[in-house]
Formats: C-alpha cells, sequence, structure tokens
C-alpha cells in the first residue's frame, strides 16, 4: 500500500465559472512511502484457520516473527522441518505441561508464504477440547497473540501477495453456496477483475503521459495534433469504462443473491407456494386471511444460481396498524426485487392490485390448479404458469421459469464483473473524472482529472492511499483468513 509524493500545487488558470477549483499536483518522482497498518506491529498472530466444531482435523496457523520459535516449542524440535514438508509430532504445553495432541507441523518462512511472512500450520485433531489446549498453549507464548477477523489476509495484501479486489474474492469464495458464486469469486481471485482496472490504468497513465509533455514542454515543439489525440483517447477509454458499468449488476447479483418476491392477494396461496418450493414449513400457513405479517426469506440454489424467495403480506386493503405495515413492506419487497411472482388464485377473477403488479420484471402463476377445470393461460395479457402448491402439480415448470430468468440477470460471460458497490462507485467516479477531463480545455485541468481517474480505478484494487478502505474491506472475514 503506498502513497505518491507530490510537489507542491501549481497555480491554475481561471476556467470558466470556476468549475475547477482543484489544485493541479504532479507527481514528482517514483517515491513511495511504506504505510504503516496498524495490524502489523511485528507481534505473532494465531487462529483457527478451520470452521468451528467437531471435525476430523483443526488447522491452526501463524503468522509472524515469533511462529517457529513457538511452533518448534510447542512440538519439542530444535528447528522447524524442512519448509513445505508435514513432520509428525507430539505437542507439549510450554512449560513441561502435559501432552496436547499427536498432529502434524508444516512451516512456511518467509516470503514464500500466505501473508509473506513466516507461517507455521498445526495440523491437529479437531475436537474443540483439543483445539481450545493447543490455542491456550500458544496464548500462554510470550509475544504471540489471537488474530483479528481477515488479518491474515491484511497482511498478505500489504506484502503484496494479491490486491484488495482479489483479497475480496477470497472473502467471497470462502462464503461461496453455490457453483455460480463459486465460479465468479474463483475468477476474480485469478485476477480477472483485477486485469481489466489494470490496463485501464495503464492506458490512463500513456494519455496522461502525453498531457504532462504538453505541460512541461509547452516551448518545444510537439507532434501535430498531441492534445486532440489525448482527448480522442480519453473520450475511448470513458465509452469502454461506461460499457463495462452497463452490466444490470450481474456480478453483484450473482454474489448477493437473485431477489424474488412472492406477492398476491390475501388467500392466493403464497406462503403454501413458498413451503412447496422450499420443501419446508418456512412461513405459516392458515385460511385466515392476513396471516402473514412480516416478509420471510428462504434461500435457493436453483442450477447453481442464488435465488432468495420471499413471502410477502397479502395486498389488500388492511384494518390494523401491524397489517397495514406488512402490506406496505410487500410493496416495497416488490419494488425492490430483481423479479416479482406474482401469484393468483386461478379459481378466481384477478384481483386488480396484484394485476398492476405485472410487467417485464415479473411472471404470473396461477395458483390452486387442482380447484378448477381449465386454470387460465394468460392473466392481463402476460403467459401463466400454472401450478398447485397442495399437489406440487407445475412446480417443476416453475423453478426452471426462475432458473431462466436468474441466468439471464446473473451470467456475465468469461470475463469478472464487478461484485460489489464499492467497486462501482470507484468506476462512477472514474468515468466522471474522464469527462471532465474531455471539456477542462486547459492542460492543466485535464491532467488533474486525469489524476483523479487513475485514483478512482486504483482505489478498487489498492494501488493508491486505501488506508481508509481497509477497515471495510476485511472486517467480514473471518477469524484465521
Amino acid at each position: 500500500m503506498y502513497l505518491h509524493i507530490f510537489r507542491e500545487p501549481r497555480r491554475l488558470p481561471a476556467a470558466g465559472g470556476g468549475a475547477h477549483r482543484r489544485s493541479a499536483r504532479r507527481p514528482h518522482a517514483q517515491v513511495r512511502i511504506r504505510l504503516r497498518d496498524r495490524m502489523t506491529s511485528g507481534d505473532t498472530i494465531f487462529a483457527v484457520a478451520t470452521a468451528p466444531g467437531r471435525a476430523g482435523v483443526a488447522v491452526i496457523r501463524l503468522s509472524g516473527p515469533a511462529a517457529a520459535r513457538s511452533a518448534c516449542r510447542l512440538a519439542g524440535l530444535a528447528e522447524p522441518p524442512p519448509p513445505r514438508r508435514a513432520k509428525r509430532c507430539l505437542l507439549r504445553a510450554p512449560d513441561g505441561g502435559g501432552e496436547l495432541d499427536d498432529g502434524l507441523l508444516l512451516w512456511f518462512p518467509g516470503p514464500a508464504s500466505l501473508t509473506g511472512e513466516d507461517v507455521v500450520e498445526f495440523h491437529i485433531h479437531g475436537g474443540r477440547a483439543t483445539v481450545e489446549a493447543v490455542c491456550g498453549a500458544l496464548a500462554s507464548e510470550g509475544g504471540l497473540r489471537p488474530a483479528e477477523p481477515g488479518e491474515f489476509s491484511r497482511r498478505a495484501f500489504l506484502a503484496g501477495k494479491f490486491d484488495l479486489a482479489e483479497a475480496e474474492a477470497l472473502a467471497d469464495l470462502v462464503d461461496a453456496e453455490t457453483e455460480g458464486q463459486r465460479r465468479q469469486a474463483l475468477r476474480q481471485l485469478r485476477g480477472g477483475l483485477s486485469a481489466r482496472l489494470e490496463a485501464w490504468r495503464a492506458e490512463l497513465i500513456g494519455i496522461a503521459a502525453h498531457v504532462e509533455a504538453d505541460i512541461d514542454f509547452s516551448d518545444e515543439e510537439l507532434p501535430p495534433g498531441t492534445a486532440s489525440s489525448a482527448i480522442a483517447a480519453i473520450a475511448g477509454l470513458e465509452a469502454g469504462i461506461r460499457e463495462f458499468l452497463d452490466d444490470s449488476r450481474r456480478g453483484e447479483r450473482l454474489r448477493d443473491g437473485f431477489h424474488v418476491a412472492i406477492v398476491g392477494a390475501p388467500n392466493a396461496g403464497k406462503s403454501s407456494l413458498l413451503n412447496a418450493i422450499s420443501e419446508r414449513d418456512a412461513a405459516i400457513v392458515s385460511d385466515t386471511e392476513g396471516t402473514t405479517r412480516d416478509v420471510i426469506e428462504v434461500r435457493l440454489d436453483l442450477g447453481g444460481w442464488p435465488v432468495i424467495l420471499a413471502d410477502t403480506a397479502g395486498l389488500r386493503r388492511a384494518s390494523s396498524p401491524i397489517e397495514r405495515e406488512g402490506v406496505r413492506r410487500a410493496r416495497q419487497r416488490a419494488q425492490d426485487a430483481d423479479l416479482k411472482a406474482v401469484v393468483f388464485d386461478a379459481a378466481l377473477a384477478p384481483d386488480q392490485a396484484s394485476v398492476e403488479l405485472l410487467d417485464d420484471r415479473a411472471i404470473a402463476i396461477a395458483n390452486k390448479s387442482d380447484l378448477c377445470d381449465r386454470p387460465p393461460a394468460d392473466i392481463a395479457g402476460l403467459a401463466a404458469i400454472a401450478v398447485s402448491a397442495r399437489t406440487g402439480a407445475g412446480l417443476t415448470r416453475l423453478l426452471r421459469r426462475l432458473e431462466e430468468r436468474a441466468a439471464e440477470a446473473m451470467t456475465a460471460g468469461s470475463e469478472a464483473p464487478l461484485t460489489r458497490l464499492r467497486h462501482r462507485l470507484a468506476l462512477d467516479e472514474c468515468v466522471d473524472a474522464l469527462a471532465r477531463a474531455r471539456s477542462a480545455g486547459a492542460s492543466e485541468l485535464v491532467a488533474e482529472d486525469l489524476r483523479l481517474a487513475a485514483r478512482a480505478l486504483g482505489r478498487v484494487t489498492g494501488r493508491v492511499d486505501v488506508e481508509d478502505l481497509l477497515d471495510v474491506v476485511f472486517a467480514d472475514f473471518c477469524i484465521g483468513k
């Protein structure tokens, strides 16, 4: 993580109406200052790197200058084993304590390790008492402390093992619940998104070099058309980034889940449909109208796509304040959802409140088809899927339709897409700066906007000073990562 050193701002020419009031700062030289992170104070950290609970094997990881010494003390070794080769050892508590476990020790000397520091891993039996005993022994060692969430990955980032986008991909890979999420996280972890951003950044730096030449060598004879070619290149880069941003949030939807709101009139069978799809009693079902007051969510894996179904309150003019709030939440969820599953009672005429929700972001469902001879083929001009939550008829067709709509919304091709709002906001800031640069006029103002655009791009991968971002990026990591 580095900061450029800038020379004092130069005085800028007036720009019409004072539209540009920033100072144009330019790099003085390729001098970088290593920022000291509050978590890298030279101490050694340890944590359980495997999931909590009973297991055949648990992994305890150490990182820092005292990792090898502390590991050897517990294992009764004079020196660490050969790097990256497992050694069986009997672990004992320090200062003549009793036996802890019979396990394996692996040593990864820095800088060729996950964090760039000396790293040790204990592979021990996964019982809770065994894990707690080994961790207790490590805690009694001087200079060791338990790791904070995400601290191993944070140290790896600071050591240059991966950038911020790849670090976030690692967290997404750990949290992946579906095949689609796994593929996307792995693509980003391998640098798919970072490579695209770095290519843009390199192009941006090349354009900025031409603009800087126009400033620094204004008295020299430069090739004709230098300024106009720079503006054309800025326009091309801006168009490319805007096209990339126009992706209907596919990557973010895949990471967070495709939200489907189940809406409709009271007693249309929305809760029964949710239970039938999820194959469990997720929602209370009753013949009494207005049973559902709050939003009930169920997460599904449909063909590798993460889908979140939300059962909502029936749409009607409610009499009680609690039910009115439930109806308000139902309408809000329908408005915010990626898809609306509008449920109708196949034996009754469609209610107006539900019909008003039918659009290109909705599918019509004719439920209770087992109670009528001919369920409607379409409702208000939209093809309807006839189902029966009671018998299960039509559910396969409905799930296939949901999977198709989810795939349409989340398929992103072979390239890694944006997966976080943080990425999108940074690229929005970048294209705004490029748009200003195209119309800035004075070369000094163009150079300043190009610098701001490059800075925005660099925030995604961590190529600029991002100290304020680190707590946000690594806060959601699990202990031991």
